[in-house]
Formats: structure tokens, C-alpha cells, sequence
């Protein structure tokens, strides 16, 4: 803190408008500082929403995974895969 400077304990009308001036320069300052951690808050709420979400699809990824011991395709985009079946394969499209 460089700007920390005994204050002469005169009351001539220049000292008290250099002290003045030095308060609205903190005053300012603090205002910044203020915004600035305003600001830090809504990032970081903003962050930990987008962290929760993410959160929830991973969970809602890892729900679909079948057992190790589940031999079936997986779809982890939960599009609808219409089953395969032997009768369908062998079958000629001729309509």
C-alpha cells in the first residue's frame, strides 16, 4: 500500500482537499473492487450451474450402461434402434 501517507493535523483548506481527494480515490477503488466480486460470484454460479448439469447428463449417460455381462448394443443417445430380427435379414425387399 504505497498510498498510505501520514495526513499533516493541519486544517488549512488544501489539506482537507487532498484528504478529500484521497477518499474519493479509495472510495473509488472499493467500488471497483466491489464490482469485481460481484462479478467473480455470478461467474462462479454460473459455473457451478453448468457443473451440475453436466453432472446430471453423465449420471443420466452412466444409468444407461448396460450390465458387463449384457451382450446388447448400447445407445447412450437414447435414439430408438429398431431390434434386429432373424426373419428380417433373410427376407427380399421385391414390393
Amino acid at each position: 500500500m504505497s498510498e498510505l501517507n501520514p495526513l499533516p493535523q493541519s486544517d488549512s483548506p488544501a489539506d482537507l482537499g487532498s484528504l478529500s481527494a484521497s477518499i474519493a480515490r479509495v472510495a473509488e477503488k472499493l467500488a471497483i473492487i466491489s464490482e469485481a466480486v460481484k462479478n467473480l460470484n455470478q461467474n462462479r454460479a454460473q459455473l457451478e450451474g453448468k457443473i451440475d448439469d453436466a453432472h446430471k447428463r453423465v449420471q443420466r449417460i452412466l444409468s444407461r450402461l448396460p450390465d458387463q455381462s449384457d451382450g446388447r448394443q448400447l445407445n447412450l443417445l437414447g435414439e430408438v434402434i429398431p431390434p434386429n430380427t432373424s426373419e428380417d435379414d433373410n427376407e427380399p425387399t421385391t414390393h
